[in-house]
């Protein structure tokens, strides 16, 4: 019998704050990828569709609020792997920040920054590519 590939959907933000600059946040020790920079988000549990999971995950980890009908898709980015393996994927989300307090409630860090110093960030392969597609589209 054939092996059928599975894949975890990841969600993430990309807020923007109207100036130009976009937030990301710094994973905190003790977690995969820790010290690096990412649009933050999470997985989606069962019985959540993406942008549920979205609104769950930023309130979780950023204490921020999101309105589920104002996020906007912005593209995905995927793991490349075994066709016997368990894939990664991430579907990315823009949205206009509204002022309210964003902080790292699970730790790490938060920053805003312009594409240009988001492309000089460390970021895991997966967020390199979403930051290259969501920047690219913005220069079209």
């Amino acid at each position: 019998m054939q092996k059928i590939p599975t894949w975890i959907p990841v969600v993430a933000l990309a807020l923007r704050d109207g100036h130009g600059r976009w937030l990301m946040h710094r994973r905190p020790a003790g977690k995969h990828h820790a010290g690096l920079w990412e649009f933050p988000g999470g997985k989606v549990e069962n019985g959540e569709n993406p942008s549920q999971a979205l609104c769950r995950e930023i309130e979780e980890e950023l204490g921020y609020r999101l309105e589920n009908d104002a996020l906007q898709p912005a593209g995905f980015a995927q793991e490349r792997t075994s066709d016997s393996s368990t894939q990664i994927v991430i579907l990315l989300y823009t949205l206009v920040w509204d002022g309210s307090a964003v902080s790292p409630l699970e730790g790490g860090q938060v920053g805003w920054f312009r594409p240009e110093e988001i492309d000089m960030l460390d970021k895991p392969p997966l967020d390199v590519a979403l930051a290259r597609g969501l920047f690219e589209k913005a220069l079209h």
